[in-house]
Formats: structure tokens, sequence, C-alpha cells
């Protein structure tokens, strides 16, 4: 399947770009990750500590083990504070 995947804050900046297109096999948020570390470096550092990313499934906050079928887009981003 094709996913978009998106990219916030210090995410883009690691990973080099803020949205992508991304031919995967994942069946869950978690292995769309476990792809996404196995591609290149800059992927490995961006989602090395996974305490520290979210992840949207068309535009849903979701778990990590939160399936993909059926899924359009998949975003990341830090946790959100408020004030």
């Amino acid at each position: 399947m094709t996913l978009r995947v998106l990219y916030f804050a210090w995410l883009r900046e690691r990973i080099g770009t803020g949205r992508e297109e991304v031919e995967t096999g994942a069946a869950t948020v978690a292995d769309l990750v476990e792809e996404l570390r196995a591609r290149e470096e800059r992927y490995a550092v961006a989602f090395a500590d996974m305490t520290t990313v979210r992840a949207a499934v068309d535009q849903e906050l979701v778990p990590l083990d939160t399936p993909l079928a059926g899924a359009r887009e998949v975003a990341f981003f830090p946790p959100m504070t408020g004030g």
C-alpha cells in the first residue's frame, strides 16, 4: 500500500522532509516505524526514542499498535504541550 507520511517539528528537521509517499507492507504504525528506521540513518536517528514521538492515522491520534489497513495518511510529531 502507498501511504502519505507527514513529519512535524524536529522529526521533519532530522529526516529532511515534511512529507513523502511511502510504499509499505507494514501492518501497524509500529511496523511502519521499523521500516522507516531501516531505510537510512536519518530515519533511525529521528525514531530512536519513540517515547518522544506521537502518531496520527488519517488525522486521529493513535497508539503505535494501530493497524494501517485502509489508512491513507500517517503523521509523526512530538508530544504537544499547552499553556
